[in-house]
């Protein structure tokens, strides 16, 4: 037999799933070869230091990606299912056209993964994933398994955040989320607050739900905190929905201190906080969580959108304790009865499995190089970003209005939003949001940005894009 003993440091998921992890490296690299005898799970244990039930379970999810076959009284045994995985993704596999094509670049986009070490890693996620297909396509109770709420806690623990499961729930996107608990929050007619300058996604529940929107005034460090309290004071809000790290769009962060204030004020006057943290997982370093700093006052939606990706359509939601998790929970099952179990699973194997990391780290380098790009043609001050948002916030000069500059930018393959979008009261600034992210490539997206800053150098006249 054998003597193979693995070195779990090579793997960020969990012990057990780990050694699975270092099975399929070593299988590659050729440590491990087929008919190889791997030791006893006891005597595994014994030497890694681990419990006997960490190293079984890690014998069974390399069973199940097909790395391994346990014979019953002759022992675990290496099968080469690492080859018989990938035809699964073969080599010479086209992309369906139908469905590259599909893009709106209006949207808020991360960047998307084209390097081919993470894709494979992504592929075999999802490979694994679909050992368990027939019942992933089984309806399921509303909120998550006990799995997926433990991946979903591991994920929001990267915020500071150790909510009991209790109050964990895996939802089908954010927006959902946003429409359920303000449905719960607050009646027809009756006010709720937000940044003056908010994410699109807000005005349109709340003119779904009939609420009344008010925007509240804003500085370089987010929402005033004096104006919050004014507002409480006179309007008697019901909630206040904050997008309070890399807001979309200005791309602020409100400091710690601020952060601080807002919750003072919205315990003082027992304002419920809901707190859109999209972009929270982005920052390597960031200010807590208002959920850190006032859990029984916020409802935290920690969405895969911006950090993962769009089309899981998956969010965590802590609710301010377990009695307020309720009634969430029906307002959910009665719209949307449940999240993708595919979907859902697919998270928790990334997350559990470290691919989620990987994701994470490419988003946050390959923003902060289209950044880059745009500080390399965009006069400093004339725009307003954060070194690894996905967008820039535009303010026009020269005449340029935002009507003539997205019409000039429509064909530039940069996706370009009016400021009217994101206005709560008031007439919009003369500015605009430009996203840097999506499936474009840095020389096509050098391109766009020099065609744009060739553009504001004079008044449109000067363009020639109208006729």
């Amino acid at each position: 037999m054998k003597r193979w003993i693995p070195d779990l440091t090579r793997s960020s998921g969990p012990r057990y799933m780990a050694i699975a992890d270092v099975i399929e490296l070593d299988l590659r690299s050729g440590n491990l070869i087929v008919g190889d005898r791997l030791p006893p799970q006891r005597e595994l244990a014994k030497q890694l230091d681990i419990d006997f039930t960490t190293v079984a379970r890690g014998y069974v999810e390399a069973q199940k990606r097909g790395l391994v076959k346990t014979h019953v009284g002759r022992g675990t045994f290496v099968t080469g299912g690492l080859e018989k995985e990938r035809l699964g993704f073969a080599s010479d596999a086209v992309p369906d056209i139908r469905r590259t094509s599909a893009v709106d670049f209006s949207m808020n986009m991360p960047p998307e993964p084209d390097d081919p070490e993470l894709l494979a890693r992504m592929r075999e996620g999802l490979s694994s994933v679909a050992t368990n297909l027939v019942s992933l396509l089984r309806y399921q109770g509303f909120g998550g398994a006990g799995m997926d709420k433990e991946a979903a806690a591991a994920w929001l623990s990267r915020r500071g955040l150790v909510p009991s499961q209790e109050r964990i729930f895996v939802t089908p996107g954010a927006h959902p989320a946003l429409l359920a608990i303000f449905g719960m929050l607050a009646k027809p007619g009756e006010t709720v607050l937000s940044e003056n300058i908010t994410y699109p996604g807000m005005r349109s529940i709340a003119a779904q739900l009939r609420l009344n929107l008010v925007g509240l005034p804003m500085d370089e460090d987010g929402i005033v905190a004096g104006a919050f309290a004014e507002a409480c004071e006179t309007l008697k809000p019901k909630a206040l929905y904050l997008n309070p790290t890399l807001q979309n769009p200005l791309t602020l962060t409100i400091p710690e201190g601020r952060r601080a204030e807002i919750c003072a004020v919205a315990r003082k006057y027992h304002v419920p906080i809901v707190e859109d943290d999209a972009y929270g997982f982005i920052p390597q370093h960031s200010p807590p969580p208002l959920a850190a700093m006032a859990p029984d006052l916020t409802w935290h939606i920690g969405g895969l959108a911006k950090c993962i990706g769009a089309g899981l359509r998956l969010a965590y939601v802590v609710a301010p304790d377990s009695k307020a998790g309720w009634p969430f929970v029906a307002a959910m099952r009665a719209n949307n009865v449940m999240a993708s179990p595919l979907a859902t699973a697919l998270a928790t194997r990334w997350i559990e499995d470290g691919t989620a990391d990987s994701i994470l780290r490419f988003i946050r380098a390959e923003s902060a190089a289209r950044q880059a790009l745009v500080a390399n043609v965009l006069p400093a001050g004339s725009y307003r970003s954060d070194p690894i948002s996905f967008n820039i916030w535009l303010p026009l000069v020269h005449g340029w209005t935002r009507s003539t500059f997205g019409s000039h930018m429509r064909s530039s393959g940069l996706g370009v939003v009016a400021s009217d979008a994101f206005t709560v009261d008031g007439p919009p600034p003369e500015a605009v949001r430009v996203c840097l992210g999506g499936p474009t490539h840095r020389d096509k997206l050098k391109a766009a940005l020099e065609f744009m800053g060739h553009a504001l150098e004079g008044a449109p006249e000067m363009s020639g894009s109208f006729f």
